[in-house]
C-alpha cells in the first residue's frame, strides 16, 4: 500500500474499500501504525481505540462483502473531538480532573456508527473546548510547522486530518473551533446552522453559541459526513425539523447565478498582506465560475467579537458551576477567569447582551435579502504563531482581527463553510468561508465545491518528515 493513501478523501477510500479492492482491516491497521509512528510527535490523539476499531472494520468488511453497504462510508476510519460521548470510552474534554465514562454515545457518534463508520480514537483539543490549553496538557502540533498555530479548540481534530492520521473528523465551534483549525492545517470544514446537528451527548462549553460540525480534506467528504450526522433528534430540543437534503447532488449545482456579498472594506482593511493577496485571488476564482458578485455593507462585527465574550463566559459559569467550585485548582489560570468573569456579570448587564445578541441576528439575516452568500477571510492574520493565544488578553488589535469574521456567526447561528484558499510566502495555509442563511449549507457546498473544481490548494499536504 503506497502512503498516499493516507491522503486519499474519504470517498475515494471508502469506494477502495466498498470494491473490496483494500480491505478495511488493512486500512484501519495501517493508519493505527501511522499514529503509533507520528504521532508521538504531534499529540492529536488522546486515546487510540485500536482493538475497538480493528474488530468495527473486520465487521465491515464482512457486510460489504455480503453486499450491505451501510453508507458512502461505511468502512472507513474517522476520529472525534474527545468531547463527544463514546460509551465506555473516556471523555477528557481536555482537562486535568478525572474524565467521564459515558454510559451511552452521543447521538452524532450513533448516526456515523449506523452508517458504518470506524472510530478510531478521540482526539485533543483546548480545555473545556475554551481558546487556551490548559498549561499541564501538550497541545498539538501543526503538521505544516511546529511554530504554526493550530487553531482552537478542534486542534486535535485539524492536526489528525492534515497529517493523514483519519480520513475525517468532528469538531465543535463556538467562537471560531472549526474555522480556525481547517484555515491553520488548510482543510474543508462546515459550521452547520445551530440546531441543525445534534448536540445530544456533547459537552457543552456554551449551549447557545455551540455547532457540531465535520472536518474534512474536500468538500464532498465534508458534504457526506454532514450529511450524515444533521437533522432533529428528541435528544436534544434545540434541534429543528428540517428535511435534510442530499449535499453531493445539490453541490452538483455548482456557484453559477449565485449572487455573492463582498464589502471590500471589511474583507481588507485590517487583513495582513498575505491574507488580502489570497482573497483578491479568491474573489477572481468566484467571479470566474459565474457567480454574481454584489457589494454590500457587511453589518459592523466588533461589537459582536466584544460582546461574544461575556455571553459565552456566563453560559460556560453555569456549565461548570458545580465542578469549579469542587476542583477549582484543577483549571488553568487563562479558563478560570474565564469563568469567574461569567460569574461576575449582572443580570441587568447579561440582559443587555441579549438585546444587543437579538438585534445583531437581526441585521445580518437580513443581509441575505439581497445575496445567497456572503465571502469573507477566517482571520485578519495569516500564519499565525503558537503563542497566539498569550497574547489575546494583551493585545486588542490582534484579538478582534482574529474573531471579527468568526463569532459573529456564533451569536446569530449562522451557516459557514471554510475553504483551503491559498499560503503565505512562508508556506503556511490561508483559509477563507462563505456565510449563508439559516438551513442553506447547500449553497455552501456548492460554491465550495465549484472552487474546489477549479483549484488545488485543498489537496496540498505538508511534509512531516520536516517536524
Amino acid at each position: 500500500m503506497e502512503q498516499d493513501i493516507f491522503y486519499m478523501s474519504l470517498l475515494d477510500i471508502a469506494e477502495k474499500i466498498h470494491r473490496q479492492e483494500i480491505s478495511s482491516v488493512e486500512v484501519t491497521l495501517r493508519l493505527i501504525q501511522r499514529i503509533e509512528k507520528l504521532d508521538k510527535k504531534l499529540l492529536s490523539y488522546v486515546t487510540v481505540l485500536k482493538q475497538q476499531a480493528l474488530d468495527a472494520a473486520q465487521q465491515a468488511d464482512l457486510e460489504i462483502s455480503q453486499g450491505n453497504i451501510r453508507s458512502p462510508i461505511h468502512g472507513v476510519p474517522l476520529a472525534l473531538k474527545d468531547l463527544f460521548d463514546m460509551k465506555g470510552v473516556p471523555t477528557t474534554n481536555g482537562m486535568t480532573i478525572d474524565p467521564v465514562m459515558p454510559t451511552s454515545n452521543a447521538t452524532v457518534v450513533n448516526k456515523l456508527l449506523d452508517a458504518g463508520a470506524i472510530i478510531i480514537g478521540k482526539l485533543k483539543l483546548t480545555e473545556a473546548a475554551f481558546s487556551d490549553p490548559h498549561p499541564n496538557i501538550i497541545v498539538p502540533l501543526n503538521p505544516w510547522g511546529e511554530h504554526l498555530w493550530a487553531g482552537s479548540s478542534s486542534n486535535g481534530s485539524a492536526v489528525a486530518l492534515a497529517a493523514g492520521l483519519c480520513f475525517g473528523s468532528l469538531g465543535t465551534d463556538t467562537g471560531g473551533s472549526i474555522r480556525f483549525p481547517c484555515a491553520a492545517n488548510n482543510l474543508t470544514g462546515i459550521k452547520p446552522t445551530w440546531g441543525c446537528v445534534s448536540r445530544a451527548g456533547v459537552f457543552e462549553f456554551a449551549s447557545s453559541l455551540d455547532h457540531v460540525g465535520p472536518m474534512a480534506r474536500s468538500v464532498a467528504d465534508a458534504a457526506v459526513l454532514l450529511q450524515l450526522i444533521a437533522g432533529q433528534d428528541r435528544n436534544d430540543v434545540t434541534t429543528f425539523e428540517q428535511v435534510v437534503p442530499n449535499y453531493l447532488k445539490e453541490m452538483a449545482k455548482g456557484i453559477k447565478g449565485l449572487k455573492i456579498g463582498i464589502e471590500y472594506d471589511f474583507i481588507f482593511a485590517k487583513a495582513d498582506a498575505d491574507t488580502q493577496r489570497v482573497m483578491r485571488q479568491v474573489i477572481e476564482t468566484v467571479k470566474s465560475l459565474g457567480a454574481e458578485l454584489i457589494e454590500m455593507n457587511m453589518p459592523d462585527t466588533t461589537p459582536a467579537a466584544i460582546n461574544w465574550a461575556p455571553l459565552c463566559a456566563v453560559e460556560t459559569a453555569v456549565v461548570h458551576e458545580q465542578h469549579y467550585q469542587q476542583f477549582k485548582d484543577q483549571y488553568g489560570p487563562s479558563f478560570s477567569g474565564f469563568i469567574e468573569m461569567g460569574q461576575k456579570i449582572l443580570a441587568t448587564e447579561y440582559l443587555k447582551l441579549l438585546q444587543f445578541r437579538r438585534d445583531f441576528k437581526h441585521k445580518i439575516t437580513a443581509v441575505f435579502d439581497q445575496v445567497d452568500l456572503v465571502l469573507m477571510p477566517v482571520s485578519a492574520f495569516s500564519a499565525s504563531l503558537t503563542n497566539l493565544s498569550d497574547k489575546f488578553s494583551e493585545d486588542k488589535n490582534l484579538f478582534e482581527g482574529i474573531v471579527r469574521y468568526t463569532t459573529a456567526f456564533n451569536l446569530t447561528g449562522h451557516p459557514t463553510i471554510t475553504l483551503p484558499g491559498g499560503f503565505t510566502q512562508e508556506g503556511a495555509p490561508i483559509g477563507f468561508q462563505f456565510v449563508a442563511p439559516y438551513f442553506q449549507e447547500a449553497l455552501l457546498v456548492r460554491a465550495g465545491g465549484d472552487f474546489q473544481k477549479v483549484t488545488d490548494w485543498h489537496t496540498f499536504q505538508p511534509t512531516i518528515s520536516d517536524l
